[in-house]
């Protein structure tokens, strides 16, 4: 395996394609964002980039066209694997979340070709690189896809993945990555260090909170001094009330009402 490796390493000219400019026509569709909660740096797939029709036909519709889609796949892992630690107690491993989300169905023969491609050549010459696969907002038909592809996985490769339907996306997700390394597209409370939301960073923690059907839930912040308290709160499943308040410590002060109760929605 590692003869035939090396040989199709010096075949695809691995070396020359690293500092390839193969454009950025497909930085939306995948692409590294934080790091799972044992510190997997975290690959996102999002297949829905597919559903512009001029995107896929630039992308598949030709057998030189999947060739180069191959190519910057490839590409895009290199450059990140050259980013791990293979020192004995490093980590050596990414986590791959794979966002079916409007993904074009199975009926489309070039994505399906592309994509098994990619499975074989990844499997024979990448192995062992991905820690586990999350696929996210998972459609009915890709149960049947899955079962036609499966039998060219390896059982071990098989024992990584995890499905979860698009009610179950998000919790899934935060089973293996924390709310503040998750996209806010995605549930998460992360925004990539733009200029949009200056205040927070991916290295602030979050409090998550499991509200229950007819319950409430209080999230205490305790001020010691004078200052400026900035939060974010982002729901994740069903629609919930949400208020703030400033309660003083002092004998005589009163309630402030900050925020009034309102209802808030997945993904607010």
């Amino acid at each position: 395996m590692i003869k035939n490796t090396i040989q199709w390493r010096r075949d695809f000219k691995i070396d020359e394609l690293v500092d390839e400019d193969l454009g950025d026509d497909l930085e939306k569709v995948v692409f590294m964002h934080g790091y799972d909660r044992e510190g997997h740096p975290v690959c996102y797939n999002v297949y829905g980039e597919f559903q512009n029709k001029e995107l896929y036909q630039k992308t598949f519709s030709d057998e030189e066209k999947r060739l180069k889609f191959l190519r910057w796949r490839i590409q895009f892992l290199e450059r990140s694997i050259r980013k791990l630690d293979f020192s004995p107690s490093g980590i050596s491993t990414v986590f791959q979340v794979n966002d079916l989300k409007n993904s074009p169905g199975p009926g489309k023969k070039e994505l399906r070709l592309a994509t098994k491609q990619a499975l074989l050549l990844l499997q024979d010459n990448y192995p062992e690189f991905v820690a586990k696969q999350v696929f996210i907002n998972v459609p009915w038909w890709y149960v049947a896809f899955y079962t036609m592809i499966s039998p060219f996985m390896t059982q071990r490769t098989k024992s990584k993945f995890v499905f979860a339907g698009p009610s179950k996306s998000a919790e899934t997700l935060f089973k293996y990555v924390s709310p503040e390394q998750v996209p806010t597209q995605y549930g998460g409370l992360s925004v990539d260090f733009c200029d949009c939301n200056p205040e927070f960073t991916i290295a602030d923690p979050a409090t998550e909170i499991t509200v229950k059907p007819a319950t409430k839930q209080t999230v205490e912040i305790i001020l010691y001094e004078k200052c400026i308290l900035v939060w974010e709160l982002r729901v994740v499943g069903w629609e919930v009330s949400y208020s703030a308040e400033f309660v003083p410590d002092s004998k005589d002060a009163y309630t402030i009402i900050i925020t009034k109760p309102a209802k808030m929605s997945p993904n607010q």
